[in-house]
């Protein structure tokens, strides 16, 4: 019977792979699970997996060069999530091994956080909350901005940004797109450069994916565009922000603030320094945290098994035509 392992530990089991799927995929094939409250990398993957026939992998269980190397027995690894960078995908191809990711089940998820992360910043929701835990009753009386009628740029129109575009209008907001690799027909929309972009929004959204051409696309000169009273909001990944240029902006005025769910701290969090500033409302990389969000890749993952195990193209196979391992893997009764 065909052997997959699903390498979430305990804590990524419970809040990012959901027990709906893992059921399902016991109806079919034999499920071997982590177990412990440990990462598995390295000999440890390369160990457990030893016997299996299929990875489904979390962030925290990079496929290496080094792991693919020594499973031959292993015909698939499965990225549950869109993110495959922590994936060697040449080195899972030289050993033809597919791999496969996911698809943005979370935008929903991301995107409220993102115009919640607005508001809050906007209205300084955190900021009097805190003065009120601390006993503070004499508040003084700060003007904030309402995010009808004002301007949001949202760089990147993948799934997420699109749905924070559709936020947006919903709220009256003017909505400015920054996407060189999207044409957009959308009559409520503006496509920008992004310094017309930075020049003009009132809040500035990143929604990019992360590649190698958007590392530090936010620096000291795009923050120097932004308008003073402008805030930041990053709902993507932190290797898009230069962290030194970003805290210099919020610590010297140039930008009014920011709100934060990714960073270069630990495991994609906001990194400390620049999340204990007084205008910055920073979230630990949470923002596709729900259970809704949790169960549509995990039920993804599910899918591509049973099309792996019937011969079938699988959705969002990253090297397909390297993959020679998934022809062992054709059940009849699949």
């Amino acid at each position: 019977m065909t052997r997959v392992l699903i390498t979430h530990n305990n804590e990524l089991l419970e809040n990012f792979y959901s027990a709906r799927a893992v059921e399902r995929l016991r109806e079919f094939v034999d499920v071997k699970m982590n177990g412990t409250d440990a990462p598995l990398q390295g000999d440890a993957l390369v160990e457990a997996a030893q016997d299996c026939d299929i990875i489904i992998s979390d962030r925290l269980a990079p496929g290496t060069s080094d792991v693919f190397d020594r499973l031959p027995k292993l015909a698939a690894y499965l990225r549950c999530a869109v993110d495959i960078r922590n994936v060697d995908v040449a080195a899972a191809s030289r050993n033809g091994i597919l791999v496969v990711r996911c698809s943005a089940g979370y935008a929903e998820a991301v995107s409220e956080l993102a115009l919640g992360l607005m508001i809050d910043l906007a209205r300084k929701v955190s900021q009097s909350t805190a003065s009120y835990k601390d006993g503070l009753v004499d508040h003084p009386m700060v003007l904030g901005r309402q995010l009808f009628g004002s301007t949001i740029g949202v760089v990147g129109y993948g799934a997420i940004g699109r749905r924070i575009v559709d936020l947006a209008l919903a709220f009256g907001m003017r909505v400015l797109v920054n996407d060189p690799y999207v044409e957009i027909h959308h009559g409520a929309v503006t496509q920008a450069s992004l310094p017309d972009l930075l020049r003009d929004a009132h809040f500035v959204v990143c929604a990019a994916y992360a590649t190698p051409e958007t590392v530090n696309l936010f620096d000291e000169r795009a923050f120097s565009q932004m308008r003073r009273d402008a805030f930041f909001v990053n709902i993507s990944r932190g290797v898009l922000v230069d962290e030194a240029a970003l805290e210099t902006a919020l610590t010297s005025g140039r930008i009014a603030g920011a709100g934060l769910d990714v960073g270069r701290g630990k495991d994609e969090q906001p990194n400390p320094a620049i999340a204990r500033l007084p205008n910055v409302v920073a979230t630990p990389h949470v923002a596709g945290l729900t259970p809704e969000a949790s169960d549509y890749q995990a039920v993804e993952t599910v899918q591509q098994v049973r099309d792996l195990l019937a011969g079938r193209s699988v959705a969002l196979a990253v090297n397909p035509g390297d993959a020679h391992r998934v022809a062992r893997l054709a059940r009849s009764d699949a």
